[in-house]
């Protein structure tokens, strides 16, 4: 079944239409780039799909429930990772993590077992009793993708988690994501950096609310000439 389908989805606010008759497709296991500059409507696109807001024409389905219809067995199986960061900075990294699985219906024992064996497949194990407020920010995305892993999702929307991140915390977290796709994971990597972007990753390219690639990467344009095929289609710099 697949993971993430959006169909005919259109938005807007006020008089500004954000999307326009977007449809896409995210398969389990796969990793999916949704790239535009600034202001293609990715984060419109990322609240409807989580259900921030209601879309006004068009429908989203998770593994086959309606975020309209049936939104709580949609939402049991996404988890998320906003551009704006929501640890909370006066708790330590395991209270972060125990919270959001109590949300879960996690049992304390439990959440704090996959708070574990999460951050340590981060190389965080140990800072589990640190304040939010302590670690960089690199070390603060990785907790939140820990948390948002935590319940254990089928399908994981990342918006612009690595924004401000040096090179090497970037790659860390591009690694490791991609390796949770080899366990059936779905992703939906929201970013307008090219350099995140590999051959064999879905590319879905969206330019004023639009879709206007959908397509293996890779058969859009070899990675050397990626930034002058995106800056076709968007008619200038991302």
């Amino acid at each position: 079944m697949t993971a993430l389908a959006i169909d005919n989805l259109s938005h807007g606010f006020g008089g500004r239409r954000a999307l326009s008759e977007v449809n896409l497709s995210v398969e389990p296991g796969s990793f999916a780039v949704l790239l535009g500059p600034n202001g293609a409507g990715k984060t419109t696109l990322i609240s409807l799909v989580t259900g921030l807001y209601n879309a006004q024409h068009g429908d989203i389905r998770i593994f086959g429930h309606s975020i309209r219809r049936d939104p709580l067995p949609a939402l049991a199986r996404l988890g998320v990772v906003f551009q704006m960061p929501t640890l909370d900075l006066d708790l330590t990294v395991g209270q972060n993590l125990t919270y959001h699985g109590a949300l879960h219906w996690l049992s304390r024992r439990e959440a704090r077992e996959r708070a574990r064996d999460e951050l340590e497949r981060f190389g965080i194990g140990d800072r589990q009793g640190d304040k939010v407020r302590s670690l960089s920010g690199g070390l603060r995305r990785r907790v939140e993708i820990a948390r948002a892993l935590l319940h254990r999702p089928r399908l994981l929307i990342v918006d612009e988690a690595t924004a401000g991140l040096d090179l090497a915390a970037r790659q860390l977290l591009l690694t490791h994501v991609r390796d949770l796709c080899r366990n059936g994971l779905g992703v939906l990597w929201a970013t307008h950096m090219l350099g995140e972007v590999e051959p064999s990753d879905q590319l879905v390219v969206l330019h004023q609310g639009r879709v206007h690639w959908d397509g293996r990467a890779g058969d859009l344009a070899p990675s050397a000439a990626l930034e002058a095929a995106f800056l076709r289609i968007t008619g200038g710099p991302s």
